[in-house]
């Protein structure tokens, strides 16, 4: 079509639907270096994979006292580092992490746990050795 053309097509435009794999708590890049964890404090830490350690999925103990707590935790360990991590369908990150591809972390607003596969709710880091 020409510049100076108008689009006569009577079809509607298109409205783009996000993909299942749209999820603001969670993103995956096969090249990946270091996992960017967004804290709820607001504080972005890049932890590298190089320091990566080891991880853990639990049940959350917390919902025998609190029955609407998030139903699953994650403990992600790097050498300089601890990542609690609250949420549903946690398997998602442990199979990026696997993976070395787990780009970011970042929890989301609770009304979205109903639209997302995986949900995190709640993450903390705990500093583990001073920078030297």
């Amino acid at each position: 079509m020409k510049p100076s053309q108008s689009n006569n097509n009577d079809q509607p435009a298109t409205v783009s639907v996000p993909s299942p794999q749209d999820n603001p708590c969670l993103g995956s890049d096969p090249n990946i270096a270091a996992l960017e964890i967004i804290a709820d404090d607001g504080i972005s830490y890049l932890l590298p994979y190089a320091q990566f350690l080891s991880a853990e999925r639990v049940p959350n103990p917390a919902l025998e006292k609190v029955p609407d707590a998030p139903p699953e935790k994650m403990r992600i360990r790097f050498a300089t580092a601890e990542v609690a991590v609250l949420g549903s369908g946690l398997n998602a990150v442990e199979r990026r992490l696997q993976k070395y591809e787990l780009a970011f972390v970042k929890s989301a607003d609770r009304r979205l746990a109903a639209t997302l596969k995986t949900h995190i709710a709640v993450i903390t880091v705990t500093l583990t050795k001073e920078n030297v």
